[in-house]
């Protein structure tokens, strides 16, 4: 990829981080400050950042505790930061949640509780069920993440297991909770963010026994077991949320438009396919080849949301570096097609880097570095053919995370 492709792709990707800076983000949706105490919850891949924003824009004294991902921590005053394992939760992870309940069960009513939520808040809270042990959560994110179900799916089951999730950490306090929430799933709907811990949703079992037979989960014995007469959450009518209030503050639609609007600011002509695309990655990458290839004037085409990877090898790569391959392979041997795809959050999966570039000469320069391309696609390998090829785009944690980032740079306008 020539340069100055690249360096555009990248400025795009940096516009879209920027519309969900946490301290921009929280700035104009923080609730008055209460008669009594405020204490902080939370819990994400960005909870350190949106913690640290906090602190420099709240007015009153505050205590808390937030947990995130091992190597996302940011520095802070008042409130404590503890970092777990991320996606496949582990023992800090259960003492995480433990720490969060003690924060809010003592709590009053003249209290506030403000919640920081944020993508990867499910596998932070590690908090299994009564009845259920660490392993069985660890063994039931594996299943689902292997199963290739959409986010929806996966919730609906996780919140059927959890003490936390489905509002059920908010329902621990009788302080006032106001979630502030970074959405990171198609649609934004709050409570799928780190399956809703506390935000309600009218989630059942029936719910989740139906997504996994649709999505064929294949449930380890002892949460199958259990879900068969697991209770469900606490309803949205329940009075233990009675004047709690929610409010998404950053979301990948906000991002998308401003990666548009400085792309039209230089003569872009930009199509936005949506910010809540879903399916299996390759699948998703092969029609996205097949739209880029059929277009003769130039353009940028945006998307985001979260596809899914059912995996069938152990290889290496997230679902953005699955999707470029499919693309890449789609697009080969295309001329003026250049393409990033990446995880906002700086993490594709559970890699170094964010996601990838591609062009229509990266499937050759994967074969000449020694990776074949459609053999590292089968494999779910993809991060390697990427690294052969030094088409990697890495970023490091960004300190936000609103999904996936696609962009697609057809021809160049005059």
């Amino acid at each position: 990829m020539d340069t100055r492709a690249q360096s555009f792709l990248t400025s795009l990707f940096n516009a879209a981080i920027a519309a969900a800076d946490p301290l921009k983000a929280l700035a104009a949706a923080l609730p008055a400050p209460p008669k009594g105490r405020t204490v902080v919850i939370g819990a994400g891949k960005g909870a350190a950042q949106m913690a640290q924003a906090l602190e420099q824009l709240w007015p009153t004294p505050l205590t808390g505790t937030v947990v995130t991902r091992y190597g996302f921590a940011a520095p802070t005053d008042h409130i404590r930061v503890l970092e777990a394992a991320h996606p496949v939760p582990d023992a800090a992870g259960l003492a995480a949640t433990d720490a969060l309940f003690a924060e809010i069960t003592d709590l009053t009513e003249d209290d506030l509780v403000i919640a920081l939520i944020c993508g990867g808040g499910s596998s932070l809270l590690a908090a299994p069920a009564e009845g259920l042990t660490l392993e069985d959560e660890q063994a039931l994110n594996e299943a689902l993440l292997a199963s290739g179900a959409p986010i929806g799916a996966m919730n609906a089951i996780r919140k059927m297991t959890s003490r936390a999730k489905g509002g059920r950490l908010a329902a621990a306090t009788r302080a006032r909770v106001v979630s502030l929430v970074v959405s990171d799933v198609p649609g934004d709907d709050p409570a799928q963010v780190a399956s809703g811990p506390t935000v309600p949703c009218r989630s059942s079992r029936a719910e989740a026994l139906a997504a996994v037979a649709t999505y064929k989960i294949a449930l380890p014995a002892r949460i199958a077991s259990f879900l068969a007469t697991a209770p469900a959450p606490p309803a949205p009518a329940d009075p233990a949320f009675a004047g709690n209030d929610v409010r998404v503050v950053a979301s990948a639609a906000r991002s998308l438009t401003a990666a548009a609007d400085l792309a039209k600011a230089q003569g872009w002509p930009v199509q936005i396919l949506g910010d809540d695309l879903e399916g299996e990655a390759r699948e998703l990458g092969a029609a996205h080849a097949a739209r880029a290839l059929a277009s003769t004037a130039p353009r940028l085409i945006l998307s985001g949301g979260e596809t899914t990877v059912t995996l069938k090898s152990k290889g290496r790569g997230g679902r953005n570096s699955e999707y470029l391959l499919s693309f890449a392979l789609g697009i080969e041997g295309a001329a003026n097609i250049n393409a990033l795809a990446a995880d906002t959050d700086g993490i594709d999966g559970s890699e170094d880097n964010a996601g990838a570039f591609a062009t229509g000469q990266t499937a050759a320069a994967m074969r000449a570095a020694g990776a074949d391309p459609a053999h590292h696609l089968a494999a779910n390998d993809a991060y390697t053919a990427f690294a052969k090829a030094g088409a990697l785009f890495e970023t490091g944690p960004t300190g936000t995370n609103v999904n996936d980032f696609r962009a697609i740079l057809i021809g160049w306008p005059t």
